[in-house]
């Protein structure tokens, strides 16, 4: 593998193949040669907000936590969460550094953090991950599954997840009405 794109947006082409990933929005957070692991950021949990979810987990809440979404963040794993929060939040030896600005913190610890006065400004939770084994996304990529953008918090930590795939397309250039549901190669 010559780049890791962990830190990168994989924007799934009308051609995925996967229903799962159509029009899907993908935060890459780590990227090796044995494996890819990445969160979905614009397929809300139907009926499932966070305060919601600190309940079910009986996390006390001390203070008033944003009715956000949660996200399906992938079809791995569906009974983890993973919190994508900026770096006024830190534990060590747990939270993972994506990009320099962004974070991943995989444990209960980060959503005691977010029910109290101790939750870091930005965060986005996501129920589940997607996971790429050796070779698998660089194979998705070589096939046109995937175009590449770069992670803008907007899209990583706002709503209106309906737009986040126009929008992360706009980003990088690209017209959703140019694009084909068949590609070919070179």
């Amino acid at each position: 593998m010559d780049t890791s794109l962990t830190g990168q947006l994989l924007i799934a082409m009308p051609s995925i193949g996967d229903q799962r990933f159509s029009r899907a929005v993908v935060l890459v957070c780590a990227h090796t040669d044995e494996f890819a692991m990445g969160l979905v950021l614009n397929k809300p949990m139907e009926g499932l907000k966070l305060p919601d979810l600190l309940d079910q987990l009986e996390i006390p809440m001390t203070i008033t936590v944003p009715d956000s979404d949660v996200l399906d963040g992938g079809p791995v794993g569906t009974d983890r969460g993973f919190v994508l929060h900026g770096g006024d939040y830190y534990c060590e030896g747990a939270t993972m550094d994506v990009t320099g600005d962004i974070y991943l913190t995989a444990t209960r610890d980060v959503l005691h953090a977010i029910a109290t006065d101790e939750a870091p400004e930005r965060a986005a939770l996501a129920l589940g991950y997607s996971g790429w084994g050796p070779g698998q996304l660089e194979l998705e990529l070589r096939e046109n599954a995937w175009l590449i953008g770069s992670a803008e918090p907007a899209l990583i930590y706002g709503g209106d997840h309906e737009m986040k795939w126009e929008r992360a397309l706009d980003a990088i250039g690209v017209s959703s009405g140019r694009l084909q549901s068949s590609s070919g190669s070179a």
